[in-house]
């Protein structure tokens, strides 16, 4: 398991996931993402984007973070985000903002509340933009990059990261599969 930066031409992929979590594709860029890759199968399993605002200001938002059904509880989100935080700090910002429902989530990490006052101008607008739209009870977290902080426990899950389900194996196929009663059936060849 490991995550490396989005390629264009993982933009369909992209776009479909984003649009099935309901997440926030403002903008959509997909050299903004970065995307979590089960090296087993080489499956696509988590994703989550930097988004750099160059207004009046120059500021970062994490946003548009999800993680694929039967991959979740696994540290992917985790994972994902540490690569933003680290691409974050790469560019120059000391602090990221998330503008998200789930603040508990991301409040592991180190990140914390911050009043509407204490945000960027361009921030402040998005929160407005999120709570209008796709996130109506957004709250505004900030994160100063050098204090992130992974649990242990994440990381280790991250390292033996399988799908929901996964070696159970093929389930047993019966009778009753192919619409064979069989209480009453009888067979051409039944030797009983």
């Amino acid at each position: 398991m490991y995550v490396r930066n989005a390629r264009n031409r993982e933009e369909v992929w992209l776009l479909d996931h984003i649009e099935a979590m309901a997440l926030d594709a403002a903008a959509f860029r997909s050299r903004d993402y970065v995307i979590a890759i089960d090296e087993s199968g080489n499956e696509k399993v988590g994703f989550g984007r930097i988004r750099i605002h160059r207004a009046d200001e120059r500021v970062c938002e994490l946003t548009g973070i999800g993680v694929l059904e039967g991959w979740r509880g696994q540290g992917v989100g985790a994972h994902v985000i540490e690569r933003l935080v680290d691409r974050a700090s790469d560019e120059g910002f000391a602090t990221v903002y998330s503008l998200t429902d789930q603040p508990r989530y991301l409040d592991r990490f180190g990140f914390d509340r911050i009043d509407r006052e204490e945000l960027p101008a361009k921030i402040e607008t998005r929160l407005d933009e999120k709570r209008d739209g796709s996130v109506p009870d957004a709250v505004p977290l900030a994160l100063a990059t050098d204090e992130f902080s992974m649990p242990e426990a994440l990381r280790e899950r991250f390292k033996h990261a399988s799908p929901v389900g996964e070696g159970d194996g093929e389930p047993e196929e019966t009778p009753e599969d192919f619409g064979i009663d069989s209480e009453n059936a009888t067979y051409k060849y039944d030797t009983r």
